[in-house]
C-alpha cells in the first residue's frame, strides 16, 4: 500500500498525518506545498477541504489528522490508532477531539506571529522540505508567505496574548493525559501523534520551552517526535 501525503513545511498536523502512516508501516511519498497557496492547489487537485495533512490513499482522497487514521484503521486493523476496547477509545477520542480542536492551533498562531517579528531563522523551518526548490530560495523569499500565513491563520497579536494566557492551562492537561495513561504509553494512538506535535511545535520557540521542559509533556513530544525542525528566538514578552 503506498500514500501521498500532501502538507506544508513544518506544519505539525501534517507531521502527525506522517508518523501515522509510518505507524502503520504505509508507503509514502511527501509533497510539500507553499502556505498559504496550498489552499488552492488542494481544491484543484480534488480535496474538498484546504487543509493540510491532506493524503491520497488507495483511490481515496483523504484530510484531517482524525479522518485519516479513522481511514487507516479502517485499511490496516494491526497497530490500532484508536483503541478497540470501548472505554480506553471513547478516551483516546476526546483526547484527540481536543488535541485537534484545541490545541492545535495555538502553536501554528504563535510560530507565524513570531516570524512575523523575527524572520533571522525562518529557514530552520524549512528544513527537509520538499517544495522542489533550495531552501535558501525559499527562505530568501518567504516574507510575503509569512504575511499571509499571519492573516489566514488569524495570528495576530491579541489572539497571541490569548494563546499564552491560555497556554500553561493546556499543558496541565497534557501532563493529565499522560499521566493517566490516556497518552503516552507503550502502544501509540491517534491521541499520542496528534498532541505530540504540538508540543513538539511549542518547544521550538525559546519563549515556551522553559514552561514545557522537564514535564510529562516534553517527554511524551520527545518520544514521538524524534526530530524537530525550526528555532523561534524570543519573541513574546512571557
Amino acid at each position: 500500500m503506498r500514500a501521498t501525503l500532501f502538507a506544508i513545511p513544518a506544519s505539525h498536523p501534517a507531521l502527525a498525518g506522517q508518523l501515522m502512516l509510518e505507524h502503520k508501516g504505509v508507503e509514502y511519498r511527501r509533497v510539500d506545498l507553499v502556505a498559504g497557496a496550498h489552499r488552492s492547489i488542494l481544491r484543484a487537485l480534488g480535496f474538498p477541504r484546504k487543509t493540510v495533512p491532506a493524503i491520497k490513499l488507495e483511490g481515496a482522497k483523504v484530510q484531517g489528522t482524525t479522518e485519516i487514521a479513522l481511514a487507516l484503521d479502517a485499511l490496516i486493523p494491526q497497530n490500532p490508532l484508536f483503541p478497540r476496547d470501548p472505554e480506553r477509545r471513547r478516551e483516546v477520542a476526546e483526547a484527540e477531539a481536543w488535541g485537534n480542536e484545541v490545541l492545535q492551533a495555538v502553536p501554528r498562531r504563535l510560530v507565524w506571529n513570531g516570524l512575523g517579528h523575527d524572520r533571522s531563522e525562518l529557514a530552520t523551518y524549512l528544513e527537509g522540505a520538499k517544495l522542489g526548490i533550495p531552501t535558501s530560495i525559499a527562505a530568501r523569499t518567504a516574507a510575503p508567505i509569512a504575511k499571509l500565513a499571519r492573516r489566514l491563520n488569524n495570528a495576530t497579536d491579541e489572539n497571541v496574548r490569548l494563546d499564552l494566557a491560555a497556554l500553561p492551562g493546556m499543558i496541565d492537561r497534557v501532563d493529565e493525559l499522560v499521566e493517566r495513561g490516556v497518552i503516552g504509553g507503550v502502544e501509540r494512538n491517534a491521541a499520542d501523534y496528534q498532541i505530540a506535535t504540538s508540543i513538539s511545535f511549542l518547544l521550538t520557540m525559546d519563549d515556551l520551552r522553559p514552561m514545557i521542559e522537564g514535564r510529562p509533556a516534553e517527554r511524551l513530544a520527545r518520544e514521538v517526535v524524534t526530530h524537530q525542525p525550526g528555532h523561534l528566538p524570543h519573541v513574546f514578552a512571557v
